[in-house]
């Protein structure tokens, strides 16, 4: 009967505790993780957007027909918010830079990255591994020894495979592919941003290509009206009833007007030039129709989003979310890299001159092993105290772009009431101005009024038509820009995903 020593049960029970304790020291750590868990701030306790409560509507006079917009609190936006200004062309346009704009691809890009980053870092949730085969011959030289006869060439094999395995003890692995999801969400709301601003500014660039438009069409109708009139100080100059000086005025107006058309066409097409590049193509590309204000249609709903659901809302305010996570898990990595590092560790392999694996040439060897800084606690420390830094500034910029798309809400929505009231007004003024120029010119041609009278209406009615212009340019601007304030409905399209990353079409607007 074999009985084992004592130095022998020993040994064998000190490997069995050695393994219990690694093994329940696991169990007790692999639940918890160091450092703060991350919850999304609460939303801001605060019920409207302005001091003052926001009217049911706007009312304002577009093209001779009174268009009431109304504020829908509550309301939803449309992912294809552009669809409600009813302009085939610019759908069509909105359409192609979504195919085709670069920075779009580069957002999309980035979100790629930033997923496959995700599973770089929870690949260090696996075992790592190592495998190598090596023959070396080697030739022993009896003769340096005296004895030539041991002389003998012989041919070491040697194939090993070690695995290890880190034991996530502290969660500092766990806090790392946290951070990583983090920068992945902040990617996705980047490229929503993207997305926003680019059909944003492809509206806001047909609407400012429109306003040039109608203010060259109304230069080009006054520059009409200026020299019909120079006609007519021209004839009454020529019969002795005007001065050489009226004639010269009027001359000098008639040039000043026209010398306005070459800055507004240079900005017209620079405009154009801008509508290509948003595009993907060059200036010298053609890039579809002409845009006029009339072949646009002012929205008459208008949804505003509840404050509680703004900051779910802009693709910016989830982007400052995400960083803030971000932040808040390396606090946790930080901390972990303090403590000490736990892994398993296992080797198998064979050492023979007779081939790989030959009979009593295996050896093999496994065991924890475990790490802790010694000379890094200075680092390490401080390391862990700018990560709390980071988490801080993070946080304040969150709060800074809240407070920031707050006020973005609240200057457009009073930009519309003013915008309404101008239009109104400048709708007036303009019917006003062009009434006093008509009754101005049959009192100049029969000699009721004199030629400065004649020339001070002549600037009223040229001021107040580029007025009206730029009045209903602002209304449309504004109207965008409440759309892209309140984070333009991507919560209504499909979320982008790993493969392809691209924003699905989502439901036309009604």
């Amino acid at each position: 009967m074999h009985t084992e020593t004592f130095p022998r049960k020993m040994r064998r029970f000190e490997r069995s505790l050695s393994f219990s304790s690694l093994a329940a020291l696991f169990l007790i750590f692999s639940g918890c993780a160091v450092g703060p868990d991350f919850h999304t701030p609460p939303a801001p306790k605060t019920g409207q957007y302005t001091k003052k409560p926001l009217p049911s509507a706007v009312s304002v006079s577009e093209n001779g027909k009174l268009v009431v917009q109304t504020f829908r609190t509550g309301g939803d936006i449309p992912g294809q918010w552009w669809t409600l200004f009813h302009s085939k062309p610019l759908n069509v346009l909105v359409e192609q830079a979504l195919k085709s704009n670069p920075n779009l691809q580069a957002a999309e890009a980035s979100l790629l990255q930033a997923m496959e980053n995700v599973g770089v870092g929870e690949g260090s949730f696996l075992p790592s591994g190592t495998g190598s085969l090596n023959t070396n011959q080697q030739f022993f030289n009896g003769a340096a020894f005296g004895a030539p006869y041991l002389s003998s060439l012989f041919t070491l094999n040697t194939a090993n495979v070690s695995v290890t395995y880190t034991l996530d003890v502290f969660g500092g692995v766990r806090r790392q592919v946290e951070s990583l999801k983090a920068q992945a969400e902040y990617q996705r709301y980047q490229l929503e941003a993207a997305y926003l601003t680019l059909t944003s500014n492809i509206v806001l660039t047909a609407i400012q290509e429109a306003s040039y438009r109608a203010q060259i069409d109304a230069t080009r109708q006054i520059v009409d009206v200026l020299e019909k009139e120079f006609a007519i100080v021209q004839r009454q100059f020529d019969l002795g009833y005007a001065s050489r000086a009226a004639v010269l005025t009027q001359e000098t107006v008639v040039a000043q007007e026209k010398a306005l058309l070459p800055a507004l066409e240079k900005q017209l097409a620079v405009e154009r030039h801008q509508m290509a590049v948003y595009l993907g193509r060059f200036p010298n590309e053609k890039i579809g129709d002409d845009f006029r204000l009339e072949n646009l249609t002012l929205p008459g709903k208008l949804p505003v989003s509840l404050p509680s659901k703004l900051v779910e809302h802009r693709p910016d305010i989830r982007s400052a979310e995400e960083q803030l996570h971000s932040a808040s898990a390396q606090i946790g990595v930080a901390t972990a890299n303090m403590l000490p590092q736990v892994s398993l560790t296992g080797n198998y392999g064979s050492e023979s001159l007779n081939g790989f694996f030959s009979p009593g040439s295996q050896f093999w060897a496994w065991g924890p092993t475990v790490s802790n800084p010694i000379f890094q606690e200075f680092t390490l420390y401080h390391q862990k105290r700018a990560a709390i830094a980071a988490f801080r500034k993070a946080k304040a910029q969150y709060k800074n772009t809240i407070l920031q798309a707050f006020q973005n809400v609240a200057d457009t929505l009073r930009a519309l009431q003013s915008d309404a009231e101008t239009l109104n007004a400048q709708t007036d003024a303009e019917r006003a101005a062009e009434e006093s120029l008509r009754i101005a010119e049959r009192q100049f041609s029969i000699g009721a009024i004199g030629y400065p009278d004649l020339y001070n209406t002549q600037r009223s009615y040229q001021q107040a038509l580029v007025n009206l212009v730029q009045a209903r340019a602002g209304q449309y601007a504004d109207t965008v820009a409440l759309f892209q304030a309140l984070g333009g409905g991507w919560w209504n399209l499909a979320k982008p995903t790993p493969k392809g990353v691209s924003l699905a079409k989502a439901k036309p607007a009604h």
